[in-house]
């Protein structure tokens, strides 16, 4: 139990300290922000800041931290210690500089940004990259809550057999349609507060009955920090893999430039970027912390980082009718980060087509014309025996690899901008997750299953590449612009 509680130590009391150092970097003024310059009454709307941070929540909060966490802890208490670590200085980091990145280039979609400092090479590169991306959420992020709720909340098996299911789905599609075309103040902006009080409620109900039901967890002492998972998997690169959205997820940079969009005030960004992060690192250490105490209590070894998992930890825990409520916490998630995921993608492809997103009409065949492969990716998941399994690793994969481009981005603005050493901020944990999903990929089954010694000196080697590139590319943009101020 203390390293758990020494944790949530690091996670409030770093987030706090280090929240207040990243905007004194980024320095918010009074400019006015894109939500008024911009205001169009569908995607660029001001919203009050309770409002804004609640849809961040539930926007960047999919089932990664909850299944990544239950699937994280089996490398033992060394993650209690490496998700707050993690979160605070990587995860806050990368999600608030971006964000606010964003609002100081007119509330521009990742894509345009990447144009803007990185070039018109990783720009098409990144463009294709995050579209696919947005595809693999918009499937996963369907068929994980569907298949909870049918299997768990009414006990029937949701296979393709089960009528229900695709009757599920279909409703799903359609209120996911919905969030895609109308203005995010009128659907999105309504429902979430609700959403994110039960999400808000199941989790802090989980984090008390952890304490109520003395559940038993593991410390971290000399003999296990090296975090052993039961089947031998090493923690670098998998734990980082793994838990994504729990400490760092590029999936977030395209959720904190659509959400950039409703700021009132620049100096709302701490509380919508940076505090949300920490809220979900929170949720995370919550659900590892639930998992462990179940893993102790000798839990059937198939359920151990399994989904299903999820129903038996929160019945345990809470029992029936509050482990109900924890449940459809965990629904919510999934389901109010694809909305916003197909929203994203709408945006970035309106931008990179200029096509005119007033236009109801353009709206409408374009949201239809991202559902369609969506579609076609959620019915091989369910058809195909391992469809899921495939397709969540290479959204794992491909979440931290989109996230390499923002550290990058974030480093590269920071020398531009500031020409000082605060660059150093997010080159080491950009450099840190290019070793991650370089030795991931070159390793893992889905990738080049090269040997785990000759991928890392690989990996290492793409690092060297990372910091050649973005730290040359962000001064020579400094130089021009003091070029430029010279001038």
């Amino acid at each position: 139990m203390l390293t758990f509680i020494i944790g949530l130590m690091i996670l409030v009391i770093g987030g706090y300290f280090y929240g207040a150092f990243c905007e004194k970097v980024f320095a918010p003024d009074n400019r006015e922000t894109p939500a008024i310059t911009h205001y169009d009454g569908v995607d660029y709307v001001p919203i009050k800041k309770w409002k804004s941070s609640l849809i961040q929540l539930l926007n960047i909060a999919g089932t990664g931290p909850i299944l990544g966490a239950i699937q994280g802890i089996l490398f033992g208490p060394i993650a209690f210690i490496l998700i707050p670590i993690g979160c605070v200085f990587g995860g806050a980091l990368h999600d608030y500089m971006v964000g606010m990145i964003s609002v100081r280039n007119q509330g521009s979609q990742m894509p345009i940004v990447i144009k803007k400092y990185m070039g018109k090479t990783f720009f098409v590169f990144y463009n294709i990259f995050v579209c696919l991306l947005m595809l693999l959420v918009g499937a996963v992020f369907v068929y994980t809550p569907v298949d909870l709720f049918v299997g768990d909340l009414l006990g029937q098996q949701a296979t393709t057999t089960n009528n229900l299911i695709w009757l599920a789905y279909i409703l799903v599609f359609i209120y996911y349609l919905l969030a895609t075309l109308f203005p995010i103040d009128k659907l999105i902006g309504k429902i979430y507060p609700f959403f994110a009080f039960i999400l808000l409620i199941s989790s802090f109900i989980l984090f008390f009955g952890i304490f109520v039901q003395d559940h038993t967890l593991i410390n971290l002492s000399l003999f296990n920090w090296q975090g052993i998972h039961p089947d031998g998997i090493p923690i670098i690169p998998v734990f980082f893999v793994t838990i994504s959205c729990g400490i760092v997820s590029g999936f977030h940079s395209t959720q904190s430039v659509l959400i950039g969009r409703t700021l009132k005030k620049e100096k709302d960004g701490r509380s919508v970027f940076f505090n949300t992060m920490i809220m979900e690192g929170f949720i995370a250490m919550v659900w590892a912390a639930a998992a462990m105490g179940i893993y102790t209590k000798g839990i059937e070894q198939s359920l151990m980082g399994s989904p299903l998992a999820i129903g038996v930890i929160a019945r345990d825990l809470l029992g029936n009718w509050f482990g109900i409520l924890a449940i459809l916490g965990v629904i919510i998630l999934p389901l109010t980060s694809g909305d916003t995921a197909l929203r994203s993608l709408r945006l970035m492809l309106a931008e990179f087509f200029n096509i005119n997103q007033k236009s109801r009409w353009n709206r409408v065949w374009l949201s239809v014309a991202i559902f369609i492969p969506v579609i076609i990716l959620l019915i091989y998941s369910k058809l195909s025996t391992d469809g899921f399994n495939i397709l969540w690793r290479y959204f794992a994969w491909s979440n931290q690899t989109i996230a390499i481009f923002a550290f990058a981005l974030i480093t590269m603005y920071l020398i531009s901008e500031k020409g000082k050493l605060y660059y150093l901020m997010s080159l080491i944990p950009g450099t840190f997750y290019c070793f991650v999903v370089s030795s991931y990929i070159l390793n893992a089954q889905i990738g080049f299953n090269l040997p785990m010694n000759i991928s890392y000196i690989i990996a290492a080697l793409f690092c060297l590449l990372y910091i050649y590139l973005t730290v040359r590319t962000g001064k020579n943009i400094f130089k021009r612009k003091k070029l430029m101020d010279d001038e």
